[in-house]
């Protein structure tokens, strides 16, 4: 159990919002959502796309800038894009020539299109420097149109071979060039433009609707770029990824940037609200595109396609991988919010519970006990001679270790009463309002509904109280979930202080890792399976290595440091799913992953184990 809950978060301000079981006000916390049904992040858009791993994290502008925050907003559809199994397949080099001559094909129309909406958007611009910067942005989408006509005579494409216009790629020229002729919700007809600058509205709604394109081919140049090998002459798509990542490409969308910002500067707060969703717009067809193009070949992505032969088991820790705030802060505020003010008030209760301001003195006592006694275990593994290579065995003794420690901080908080009369109707609406972490509930509900895969879901954790966890789901509609966690002792409903021990320490996450799989494998030996874990601190660690996958999302500096002195390595999902790309043939795709390997993968979010696992909906 991770003590997260200083004095600094556990003031009377957040503790006077949650309610007593004696009054009738639902409970309310910093920490709790509102009553609305859906899972806020804890964070703004732009925080979250700042925790971004450094493979995924490149805001285009500044935050203030009206590109910027659109890119950070929408940058889940940026995933689904750059997950698709056609992007995974171009960057590892093995895409199909057929496949790549019908993107062109595809991919010529949308630039027709492009120059056609420019055209249209200079004829609205009232300032004539506008007018020669949507003309330089023109003039750029030719000479793309060029490079297609380079990459015939390189592959040797027939271009005499008619490709029809997918639905994919008409849905998004029709809607480019119907937001270039005016035709935009909630903006005049065309012909009842009468002022000019009614009309450089058009030309900013154009823009709206060709930046993310623009911005989403600039990223993905980057991505596939810094993934090629300098020395390796044979990737058969380099052309295309060098053009994507130049500078000159690179520059040309931090242009169209430019004047989008420039062009929107004086518009009103409506205004702003169409550009930003004909921009949303743009990039969800821009997705679709994506995943529109025609693939014959196996592929890594989405994780759960055609798993007939392999059932998935997904394991996931719960505090700070799952939630915004570690379960023990939320404990600790119902617990001294709870707590009887006085002497008068604490007399006839059921369980003897110490005085509020007592109470909270001793959380703090031990928060702080928790916080050097956890630093200065981690300083005497990373003491140990470092590992030359992967080493599990010694990776194990060294956690022996944090396990003692963690044994004996779980001692302390039981002996010191502070659990002691909490009402289970408390906690698990204090479970119901929990905060989760963006994405989370929409992954797990995604793969439940999964139509033809067997999968089990289950939640290992160091919580204390169990039905915390369970009441978190349950509010999300996840009732299926498997928790394994310890439990409060009640009577009648009220905590004892005492706590049923069952996870509280690395090597017991393992063995319950463990002991679920075997069951698996017990009760359907002819079965084969993919385990996947999902988790975020040190405590993960032999999990994280003992499962198929291990996959790191917003992991503690400890996790790094600690699994880097054994060996671990921590790759970027992107970058590993290339290489697994690079590798992947006919055969099932469970044979590509193994446990054991030594391998982490590191995510910037939930959204980003989505767009892996699951693909686009």
């Amino acid at each position: 159990m991770r003590f997260l809950f200083p004095t600094r978060l556990i003031n009377n301000s957040s503790l006077g919002l949650l309610r007593s079981p004696r009054t009738a006000a639902p409970i309310r916390s910093l920490w709790f959502r509102s009553k609305s049904p859906v899972f806020r992040s804890a964070t703004s858009p732009i925080m979250a796309a700042a925790a971004f791993s450094s493979s995924l994290s490149i805001p285009p502008n500044s935050e203030d800038a009206l590109p910027g925050k659109l890119w950070i907003k929408f940058n889940r559809e940026c995933l689904f894009s750059i997950y698709s199994p056609f992007a995974v397949c171009l960057a590892a080099g093995n895409l199909k020539i057929d496949t790549f001559r019908q993107y062109i094909a595809q991919d010529v129309h949308f630039l027709k299109a492009f120059a056609h909406a420019y055209e249209l958007a200079a004829e609205c611009a009232d300032d004539d420097d506008d007018k020669l910067a949507i003309s330089d942005l023109r003039k750029s989408v030719m000479e793309e149109l060029k490079m297609h006509n380079s990459f015939v005579q390189d592959w040797d494409l027939d271009i005499n071979k008619e490709v029809s216009v997918n639905s994919a790629t008409l849905r998004y020229t029709e809607f480019l060039l119907a937001t270039a002729s005016g035709k935009v919700e909630g903006c005049k007809a065309p012909g009842m433009l009468d002022t000019p600058f009614e009309k450089t509205k058009v030309a900013a709604y154009t823009l709206g609707a060709v930046t993310p394109c623009m911005r989403l081919y600039a990223f993905l140049g980057k991505e596939f770029g810094a993934l090629l090998d300098l020395s390796d002459v044979t990737h058969p798509y380099k052309k295309w990824i060098d053009n994507y990542s130049s500078d000159a490409f690179q520059a040309s969308a931090k242009q169209t940037e430019d004047l989008l910002e420039k062009l929107s500067v004086s518009m009103t707060g409506e205004e702003l609200d169409i550009i930003e969703k004909l921009y949303q717009q743009a990039m969800k067809l821009e997705v679709e595109f994506f995943h529109a193009q025609p693939l014959v070949q196996p592929t890594i992505v989405p994780l759960v396609k055609n798993r007939s032969k392999d059932d998935l088991v997904i394991f996931s820790d719960f505090d700070l991988t799952c939630t915004v705030v570690d379960s023990s802060a939320i404990l600790a505020e119902i617990a001294i919010v709870t707590a009887p003010k006085d002497e008068q008030s604490r007399s006839g209760q059921q369980i003897q519970r110490m005085l509020s301001s007592d109470l909270k003195n001793t959380w703090n006592l031990l928060s702080k006990q928790y916080t050097e006694h956890y630093e200065e275990c981690i300083e005497n593994i990373l003491n140990k001679e470092k590992a030359d290579k992967f080493d599990y065995e010694g990776l194990c003794k060294a956690l022996e270790q944090l396990s003692d420690f963690e044994k004996e901080a779980n001692n302390r908080v039981i002996e010191s009463g502070v659990l002691k009369g909490l009402n289970l109707e408390d906690i698990k609406r204090a479970g119901e309002r929990l905060i989760l972490q963006d994405g989370c509930i929409n992954v797990f509900q995604k793969i439940l509904k999964t139509e033809n895969l067997n999968a089990e879901l289950h939640v290992l954790s160091y919580c204390w109280c169990g039905d915390l966890i369970r009441a978190a789901f349950c509010a999300g509609g996840v009732d299926a979930v498997e928790v394994h966690a310890n439990e409060f002792t009640f009577e009648e409903s009220i905590s004892t202080g005492e706590i049923e021990r069952k996870v509280e320490s690395p090597i017991n996450k393992a063995q319950q890792f463990k002991s679920i799989l075997q069951n698996r494998k017990d009760e359907n030996k002819k079965k084969s399976f993919l385990s996947v874990y999902i988790g975020d601190s040190v405590g993960d660690l032999l999990c994280l290595l003992e499962a198929d996958i291990g996959i790191v999302v917003s992991s503690s500096s400890s996790l790094r440091r600690v699994g880097s002195h054994f060996g671990v390595s921590f790759v970027p999902l992107f970058s590993g799913i290339v290489q697994k790309q690079k590798q992947h043939t006919e055969e099932e795709s469970s044979s590509t992953w193994k446990g054991l390997s030594g391998t982490l993968y590191t995510v910037s979010s939930w959204a980003e184990i989505h767009s892996f696992a699951l693909g686009w909906e």
